[in-house]
């Protein structure tokens, strides 16, 4: 699969649920049968760090600030640098971190973020100060709408992954990417979690360059679409048109 797509890897993100939920064995053997390139961990427990002596490879830990539990990161290979922490803005009950990978051909941000939607996407925008232009950010976003992070494009999967007390369906664990495609995505069974598994195949995107920083926020897609239309509809009016186009177009535009 990856013979044509330098840089692929296959991810796979699992919010394990601590103490309760997903152990170190359930982990093994979602990891011998889906032969993932890097597994990220949300509520990951010192235990889970007994996975290395299940099925080798390397394994990275951040501890969630005064907390039982934390961010995960496993590899079959060697990490190019070894992950770091960041500090996150932090909410009123709970401080929180993000766990950076650098796989080489890019970056990768572990997140578990807070609850509260406004401090979410700061977080958000913290995480990315981060990260190369190539960059991914999986996990578990906590978050319900959209997840507005310029430059970045939500690629995972559309399934829900989590069930609010186990009776309304939610997609709070998702993939924003920068610079890369995703060539496929899926979500696999819950497990003894309360969060499904989901998984992304993402390399590079070739062929193609970033768009300049100075570019990265002017608008796109259907806001271009309706700035030009404003324009048009402005040099319309100042061009002597008549009154009924400078109507029609303030109508259409409302």
């Amino acid at each position: 699969m990856g013979q044509d797509r330098p840089g692929l890897r296959k991810i796979v993100s699992w919010n394990l649920l601590r103490r309760v939920g997903a152990n170190v064995a359930g982990i093994a053997a979602l990891i011998e049968r889906e032969q993932p390139d890097l597994v990220l961990m949300q509520e990951a427990t010192k235990e889970i760090e007994g996975l290395r002596a299940k099925v080798g490879g390397h394994y990275a830990w951040a501890q969630m600030p005064g907390r039982i539990h934390g961010l995960a990161v496993w590899s079959p290979t060697p990490f190019v640098t070894a992950p770091k922490a960041i500090a996150l803005p932090a909410g009123a009950m709970f401080d929180r971190v993000s766990q950076v990978i650098d796989l080489g051909a890019f970056g990768v941000a572990n997140v578990h973020l807070s609850h509260g939607q406004v401090l979410n996407r700061r977080q958000l925008r913290c995480i990315e100060q981060s990260l190369p232009e190539r960059a991914a950010v999986i996990g578990d976003y906590n978050l319900v709408g959209p997840t507005l992070l310029p430059g970045f494009r939500d690629v995972g999967p559309r399934l829900p992954t989590h069930a609010m007390a186990r009776v309304v369906p939610l997609r709070l664990d998702r993939c924003l990417v920068r610079g890369l495609t995703c060539h496929g995505r899926s979500v696999l069974p819950r497990g003894e979690s309360d969060h499904r598994p989901i998984i992304v195949h993402l390399a590079p995107t070739q062929g193609s360059t970033l768009r300049d920083p100075a570019e990265a926020d002017k608008p796109t897609g259907m806001a271009a679409i309706i700035g030009h239309l404003r324009r048009a509809a402005g040099r319309g009016g100042r061009g002597g048109t008549g009154p009924r186009a400078s109507a029609e177009g303030s109508s259409f535009l409302a």
